[in-house]
């Protein structure tokens, strides 16, 4: 999966879950303030994540950084760059 790929999936999730804007998807947005998530969103985003992508996100620590919908892009590569290649 591309990067490009995998900002395609997320923007998609945040568009048919949480009904926000395409135009709005930009890396900077802060998922609280600009986009209008609340500490349940997260766990619903948390959950669309992992049915896309086919991970994990409970047990990543990382995830409390995320603020800006760039870091969970970010958050996203650096899980599918830590998944061993297929051949």
């Amino acid at each position: 999966m591309t990067e490009q790929e995998i900002i395609d999936t997320i923007n998609r999730v945040f568009e048919e879950s949480f009904e926000i804007e395409k135009e709005k998807l930009q890396p900077q947005a802060h998922i609280f303030t600009d986009l209008g998530l609340d500490s349940l969103d997260i766990v619903d985003l948390i959950v669309a994540l992992q049915k896309s992508f086919g991970v994990n996100i409970r047990n990543e620590e990382s995830v409390r950084n995320i603020r800006t919908l760039g870091d969970v892009y970010q958050f996203i590569f650096d899980i599918k760059n830590k998944e061993p290649r297929k051949s």
